[in-house]
């Protein structure tokens, strides 16, 4: 049996693309080495653009309570107040929540999760990729059209196929652990310490508490020869508490190292998620960006794979993601570095915070973190929404009275278009929309009034992507809607009328 698409790699990233493609008619299968999901939860945050990411698939719902969380770059606090959007994330989101709510979420869609089958070699074909794996009955290949490696920061594809992912060794180790039975004074962002170490406590959920410390000179440790007490040692000499009496459900060790792949995409495997892009953990960033890695590439395959677009379609993977993972790894260097360099570094977390106190700056460096701020080229234009992704609670007033939520409109992961002149108006908002319609089996098109904000006012018609990018606008746009539609969505099976 020849499948669409095999997925290594069932953490969050892997589960997202999978159900992704599912959503997009693909035949998918998601190959896990672990024979039972894994317990702890490495990440526990998530960026505001990750949770739009959900809310636009209608899952957030599942995930349950969060916090809101603070933003801060290498321990300079940034004020969200004053910014026109929300860019705080959630906090104290377990790993293992998320990744069994978007694992109902993948097989509900009818994805396999095949638990103890770890990738052992690969051969690209022609017209697919031959996988060898062991699995629970023993030794076997399977073959699909394309194989996408979501399996971490140590990805067996990504050293499979060869691609490059060099960058400098890690010079500093940190401790981590999940820790339940101590009451110590809650540090969600990190203290900086004087001589340049650094302590972080924030709450997870059921009494557990994920405690991180480092301690200037800290090298890096393999993870198994680290024990609680190494650790409890640390923090009581870092802060003069004691939490020797707590019980260690997890513990870790992960180090400054950031690095990058030199490819999203060679032939028929694609990378997404640590596979592509590793930073250190107290960045909080890694999970939230393979999530919208796994957001970007989706639909595109599952369009390609379903002869709805061209092949070509598939790179720019690449080329929109890859700049995002090279601005996560230069930016996780720099946050590293001014966090952790100790006294000497003190003048340039002074300039900064000054900085951060203007709105602008403060703007654009929540825009970075948050992923808010993301905008690809999508064309020539000059609307403020050309290229980035749509605000999801902004409100459409429709036809029959109802009021709808731009989030609501892309739970089918399909393109959309709105056009707030009506369908059968002489405007470009009616044009646009009677064009769309020789996509209507790929671009949903929605009639309707924006029942507020500047952005929608001054908006007569908006192509989304299924990943929430807008493609296109009326007013603002340079480009031909006609080839924008081509470019995203393929060729109409009928010619398009001329307006």
């Amino acid at each position: 049996m020849t499948r669409d698409v095999i997925v290594v790699g069932a953490g969050p990233v892997g589960l997202m693309m999978a159900g992704e493609l599912r959503l997009g008619g693909a035949d998918v299968v998601v190959y896990e080495k672990l024979p039972a999901p894994a317990r702890e939860s490495r990440g526990a945050s998530l960026t505001r653009r990750a949770v739009e990411s959900f809310d636009q698939r209608g899952l957030l719902g599942r995930l349950g309570p969060t916090e809101p969380a603070d933003s801060h770059f290498g321990g300079v606090p940034i004020d969200l107040g004053p910014l026109a959007e929300d860019h705080s994330g959630a906090r104290g989101v377990s790993q293992f929540r998320t990744e069994r709510m978007l694992e109902d979420w993948a097989t509900g869609l009818g994805v396999p999760v095949l638990r103890g089958y770890e990738v052992t070699g690969l051969r690209e074909e022609p017209d697919g990729v031959a996988v060898d794996f062991e699995g629970p009955g023993g030794q076997g290949r399977e073959r699909a059209r394309y194989l996408i490696g979501c399996d971490g920061g140590r990805s067996t594809v990504r050293k499979l196929v060869g691609i490059d992912f060099s960058g400098p060794e890690p010079t500093r180790g940190f401790y981590t652990a999940d820790v339940t039975g101590i009451e110590t004074r809650r540090r969600r962002i990190g203290e900086n310490l004087p001589d340049g170490s650094m302590i972080m406590a924030m709450d997870l959920e059921n009494g557990v508490t994920r405690v991180v410390a480092y301690e200037r000179g800290m090298r890096p440790k393999d993870r198994d020869a680290l024990s609680y007490a190494e650790l409890a040692d640390a923090w009581q000499r870092l802060t003069g508490e004691s939490i020797h009496h707590g019980q260690c459900r997890w513990i870790s060790c992960f180090t400054d190292a950031s690095r990058v792949a030199a490819e999203y995409r060679r032939g028929r495997v694609f990378l997404a998620g640590d596979a592509t892009h590793v930073q250190p953990p107290a960045m909080a960033q890694g999970l939230s960006v393979g999530v919208q890695d796994a957001v970007n590439l989706g639909w595109k395959l599952a369009a390609v794979l379903a002869g709805r677009a061209p092949d070509t379609l598939l790179d720019t993977y690449h080329a929109e993601r890859h700049p995002i993972g090279e601005q996560l790894a230069r930016n996780a260097r720099a946050a590293i570095e001014l966090r952790l360099t100790g006294q000497e570094m003190a003048p340039l977390r002074a300039v900064l915070g000054e900085l951060l106190t203007h709105k602008e700056a403060a703007g654009h460096l929540a825009g970075v973190l948050s992923g808010l701020g993301i905008r690809y080229d999508l064309g020539p234009g000059e609307h403020p929404l050309l290229g980035r992704r749509m605000p999801l609670d902004r409100e459409l007033a429709l036809p029959d009275g109802s009021v709808t939520r731009v989030a609501d409109l892309l739970h089918p992961a399909r393109g959309v278009l709105i056009a707030t002149g009506g369908a059968d108006g002489a405007d470009g908002a009616g044009k646009a929309a009677r064009l769309a319609e020789e996509w209507a089996d790929r671009v949903d098109i929605v009639t309707g009034a924006w029942t507020d904000g500047p952005d929608g006012a001054a908006l007569e018609a908006v192509l989304i992507r299924p990943d929430g990018y807008v493609a296109w606008t009326s007013p603002g746009s340079d480009s031909d809607l006609t080839d924008v539609l081509t470019h995203w969505f393929g060729t109409p099976h009928a010619a398009a009328r001329p307006l």
